[in-house]
């Protein structure tokens, strides 16, 4: 099932809604105690998914209706995660192309909450701070458990959905610093969406295609079968040594073809727009606009 934050145009405040193809079904208008967000939705556990499941269920089949999802606009697919934590350099190519390091032990950031943003939305920053703004595609797991002391092997029991993430960087400041959170956390610097789809729907997370295309031309093109170390691994080292609470959000790493590296180097400049795709999530978009 395909979860997403959606709301009419002119209001401010998001709604939890299910995705249905081209539709959605908005719970609050079929549910009498219906979850606020996601997070709410992922507090609740199973009892509480099996239930919005069966509330859906039975209002497609009485014909509830639904607003096409077109009409709509998305806020970011996860709100109020406890911790937004990302995996640098986990895929072989991306770490050579700029030249970093596949450390023995995982490279882990936090990203600020200010950066997370929707699809189809809006990008800004100031040109006299960055003018090397940079695109990443990768898969954000949303844990639905908490994991302490998680082997790898029971690691994807506490994965609640996946979602697509961009997470945009200012290389001129990831290089100029010691630490990586400022230059990937401006705000709407962490794009996500459009959805979040159930873990159920996603038969192994190490088995998806991931693309980037910027204004048309397709930058990254790449397996998640690349990752230097994949989904289960990170959410069992990164349960060692603290427990990773429900609705935490993991962006997994980008593969290589990031602009940084290319030559010329390419960068999102004023009016660019900026899609990242995930086989079996979908497709999030990001315009961009230097202020």
């Amino acid at each position: 099932m395909k979860f997403a934050h959606l709301r009419a145009e002119g209001r401010s405040v998001p709604r939890l809604a299910v995705v249905l193809g081209e539709s959605a079904l908005f719970l609050d208008e079929v549910m009498a105690e219906a979850p606020r967000d996601l997070q709410e939705l992922i507090e609740r556990g199973d009892a509480g998914l099996e239930a919005v499941l069966e509330v859906v269920d039975a209002s497609v089949s009485a014909g509830a209706e639904v607003t096409p999802v077109a009409a709509l606009r998305h806020s970011s697919a996860v709100l109020r995660p406890p911790h937004v934590l990302a995996i640098g350099a986990n895929y072989a190519a991306h770490a050579s192309e700029l030249k970093l390091r596949s450390e023995s032990a995982m490279t882990v950031f936090g990203l600020w909450p200010n950066s997370l943003t929707g699809h189809g939305q809006t990008t800004t920053w100031p040109e006299d701070i960055s003018t090397q703004v940079d695109y990443e595609a990768e898969l954000g797991v949303i844990i639905g458990r908490p994991a302490r002391g998680v082997h790898q092997r029971d690691a994807l029991d506490h994965v609640w959905g996946y979602t697509v993430v961009n997470d945009i960087t200012a290389r001129d400041i990831q290089f100029s610093e010691a630490q990586w959170s400022r230059c990937k956390s401006f705000d709407g610097f962490t794009p996500t969406g459009p959805v979040v789809v159930t873990a159920d729907e996603i038969a192994d997370p190490q088995d998806l295609w991931l693309t980037t295309n910027l204004d048309g031309t397709v930058l990254q093109d790449a397996s998640t079968n690349e990752m230097v170390r994949g989904v289960a691994e990170i959410i069992s080292y990164l349960s060692r040594s603290a427990t990773i609470p429900p609705g935490t959000l993991i962006s997994t790493g980008s593969p290589g073809g990031a602009g940084y590296s290319r030559n010329p180097q390419v960068f999102l400049r004023d009016g660019a727009t900026v899609t990242v795709t995930i086989a079996g999530i979908g497709s999030l978009t990001t315009h961009c606009q230097v202020i």
